[in-house]
């Protein structure tokens, strides 16, 4: 556990120490940034009773462009996977 390293990230006003691999810091600190970036995004646009409520939609925005992605993926490697397919039945009636 020696290579670990102690952070301390401040996300919505509260800090939170973390024991990472040094190799996490960097997309930790970004996500942090992100997170406070949205959170001020949200409560300069909306009638924000607490804090809860703007994590909730940060975790919410966040998850959905994780999905997105994923559907985003799935939905690449299908049309190449059709395309290839498409390629396939061309140079085999090519060489018929």
């Amino acid at each position: 556990m020696s290579d670990q390293l102690k952070i301390k990230l401040s996300i919505a006003d509260r800090v939170y120490p973390l024991t990472i691999n040094p190799s996490q810091e960097e997309g930790l600190r970004l996500a942090t940034k992100k997170i406070e970036e949205m959170i001020k995004r949200f409560e300069k646009s909306y009638a924000v009773r607490d804090k809860q409520d703007v994590l909730a939609m940060c975790a919410l925005q966040f998850a959905a462009q994780v999905e997105q992605k994923q559907i985003d993926k799935t939905n690449d490697k299908q049309e190449t996977e059709d395309k290839l397919e498409a390629l396939n039945q061309l140079l085999q009636e090519h060489l018929s």
